[in-house]
């Protein structure tokens, strides 16, 4: 049967739009499984005026059977077979008859049981129960409260739409009583209508200039900005931010072309692109990637006949570029150099100290990043921009736009004739801001995003801030995530562990947690973030787990290692050799080290074990220090056979206790080797099973 929920609200920011949906899917998800409803399709649509569900759901709960255990056979019935009190007892809390008890084989012996059958409630009834909660229980970054409704939701809601197999399902959240009508857009067909089904809803939103379909006013939008631009073939300055707030802030988008003065255009594209999208939501035009005179809005119109929307635009935007230009001019008369004093009165966390003292400590970092990865020939400039990099917070730009700093220093650095080594790395070293944002593109903008990110976490953590599974104000998970990211990407030979040490060691005695604490939590944060990137790249999970299990301090070994068992998997050989490691994992869990005797070796067995193993275990572990897993892990597949051949003739659990100790030595040396190379316990194979006792 049809299901159709429309919230009609004020006007709602476009980040609250698709959070509410996301939480109405996954809370009606939740409602439908608990309740055995099955459901046949679910649908959520937005715009800034509605927040709507459409699915396709069956009539009713599943029919259910429970079943109750009672007292034991021997306790409910006597030797004759005459019911007990036990049993009639049980029957009357229940509310059954004598009769309807049966009795029923348990692990535990046999018992005696009901089946009680319960009839599935209708469809309909569950969802008018449970709705209310559902819609009341969403949150939002900012909510509202307004009028006498003790009520707080994204914006105020106007009505409720609720149909349920084309009739009005009927309940009421404080006083809104659902209807079965609903409204078209705002100023172009703002009466209301009846609705009697999904269809019909569809139809008459379209018919009163509403598009419900975010895909469908995407795609329109873009179609109507390739028409305007086509004429002076160029392009629009990418945007996806935008591109989506604005699919979200309209019902029926229109695409308007403007112009401003070409005396503007003397601004660097990041000040236009920038003015014009914050405040205005405005796109930048550009044509070879340089910005031409012109910008993109999208209104909530049909059109716009007599250009007010494209004078009034431009009117607003020619004052905020005269601003931006003005902050320009401004800021060029001061050299960088000459504001870096200044850094000792911004505050960069209220119990971290300032931004000067953070870049004393960021020039240390790099410093011991270009130490680590034996390159000195451009440390010097490394050491430019790291006491650069933070001087645009001062500047008139970055007051007025916060989300150009970093950018609007490398443009000023670029301005006053520093080498581009310098001015691109302190341009970049913000980058990556975001899970999905692209990293720097300069080898010394990576090394100096690095040791930003990485001062901020250790510090952060440090003082004892908090990070929980919807809380995190520093952005911490971000930045551990930005680190991976980088040398991922650039492959870089650096310990992660090394890295905080020295982090650390630079705050001096202003951290309040100890130094091992901070360790373990940044430990942490880097094991989560390569754990979701390795997964968001396709890896499989088990394989995941085997690789960090093995440790996760050097990131870029950590995909070396993920990779060889990713391609091993493929062989053979993987999954008798997965198994052979599990058992001996298993024998050895929980026990003391031992040490090795190869004087007690007694059967063939083990010493030609042991010989295979010292003849590999040099070269393997040279394998592993050089990044070559691939070869590593095949070389230790050669220990399958003879471990195999130990465990089919040779009791390990011998009754002698040399014997026995000096055999799980051996095989604890084993399976140290193996876990230089993978915990190989952590994969999962198709043939695993349950290993017998040794």
């Amino acid at each position: 049967m049809e299901f159709l929920l429309e919230i009609n609200t004020e006007e709602m920011p476009a980040s609250h739009i698709k959070s509410g949906l996301a939480q109405l899917r996954e809370k009606l998800e939740r409602e439908l499984a608990v309740n055995h409803i099955s459901c046949q399709s679910l649908e959520t649509q937005g715009t800034c005026r509605r927040l709507v569900v459409i699915g396709e759901f069956a009539p009713a709960e599943e029919d259910r059977e429970e079943v109750v255990i009672g007292p034991p056979r021997s306790a409910a019935y006597a030797p004759d077979g005459t019911p007990t009190k036990a049993a009639t007892g049980f029957a009357r809390s229940q509310n059954a008859e004598i009769g309807e008890l049966e009795i029923m084989g348990t692990a535990r012996g046999e018992y005696i049981g009901l089946r009680k059958k319960t009839k599935g409630r209708a469809t309909g009834e569950v969802l008018a129960a449970s709705l209310p909660a559902m819609i009341t229980s969403l949150s939002f970054p900012k909510m509202m409260k307004w009028g006498e409704v003790n009520l707080r939701f994204s914006r105020p809601i106007k009505r409720i739409l609720c149909l349920w197999g084309g009739k009005l399902l009927r309940f009421s959240i404080e006083g809104f009583q659902t209807q079965a009508k609903t409204s078209g857009h705002r100023l172009l067909a703002p009466r209301e209508f009846r609705i009697r089904s999904v269809g019909e809803y569809e139809t008459g939103l379209r018919e009163n200039s509403v598009i419900l379909s975010a895909e469908k006013r995407k795609s329109l939008i873009l179609k109507q900005v390739g028409k305007r631009l086509r004429p002076l073939a160029a392009d629009l300055y990418p945007d996806d931010d935008l591109l989506e707030k604005l699919t979200y802030d309209v019902e029926l988008p229109y695409v308007f072309l403007g112009e401003f003065p070409h005396g503007y255009l003397r601004l660097p594209l990041e000040v236009l692109s920038v003015a014009m999208r914050e405040g205005q939501k405005l796109f930048s035009v550009v044509r070879e990637g340089r910005q031409i005179p012109y910008f993109l809005g999208v209104a909530d119109a049909r059109g716009d006949r007599k250009s007010l929307i494209r004078r009034g635009n431009e009117r607003v935007l020619k004052a905020r570029l005269e601003d931006a230009r003005f902050f320009w001019e401004q800021d060029l008369k001061v050299p960088l150099t000459a504001r870096a004093e200044g850094l000792k009165q911004v505050t960069f966390q209220e119990k971290l100290g300032h931004y000067g003292e953070k870049s004393e400590r960021l020039k240390h970092l790099v410093a011991f990043l270009y130490d680590r990865l034996e390159e000195k020939s451009r440390e010097g400039e490394a050491l430019q921009a790291a006491a650069l990099c933070k001087v645009d917070l001062l500047t008139d730009m970055v007051r007025e736009f916060p989300s150009l700093q970093g950018k609007m220093g490398g443009l000023y650095a670029r301005e006053e004739g520093y080498p581009p080594a310098v001015w691109q790395a302190i341009y970049e070293h913000y980058q990556p801001a975001g899970l999905e944002d692209p990293l720097p593109a300069s080898e010394l903008g990576a090394l100096l995003s690095l040791a930003d990110k990485l001062d901020s976490l250790v510090g952060i953590v440090g003082v004892g801030i908090q990070v929980t599974g919807s809380s995190d104000p520093f952005g911490l998970r971000r930045q551990a995530h930005g680190i991976c990211r980088i040398i991922l990407e650039r492959k870089l030979r650096l310990s992660l562990d090394d890295l905080a040490e020295k982090a650390v060691s630079n705050y001096g005695d202003i951290l309040v947690k100890p130094k091992k604490e901070i360790l373990e939590l940044c430990r942490a944060f880097f094991g989560q973030r390569l754990r979701f990137i390795f997964e968001g790249q396709g890896f499989r999970y088990d394989l995941v787990g085997a690789s960090l299990g093995a440790g996760s301090d050097f990131p870029h070994f950590s995909y070396l290692r993920l990779r060889a068992l990713e391609s091993l998997q493929k062989s053979p050989d993987f999954e008798p050799f997965i198994l052979m490691a599990k058992r001996v994992n298993n024998i050895l869990r929980g026990l003391p080290p031992y040490v090795m005797n190869p004087d007690l070796l007694a059967e063939n067995q083990e010493k030609e074990l042991w010989s295979g193993f010292t003849a590999i275990k040099k070269r393997a572990l040279q394998l592993v220090a050089a990044g070559d897993f691939d070869q590593a892990q095949s070389l230790v597949f050669e220990l399958r056979a003879p471990l195999a051949a130990l465990f089919d003739h040779v009791l390990v659990m011998a009754e002698d206790e040399k014997l026995r100790q000096n055999r799980l030595a051996l095989l604890q040396e084993i399976s140290r080797l193996l876990r230089e190379i993978a915990d190989f316990s952590q994969v999962v194979v198709e043939g695993e099973k349950k290993e017998k006792a040794i």
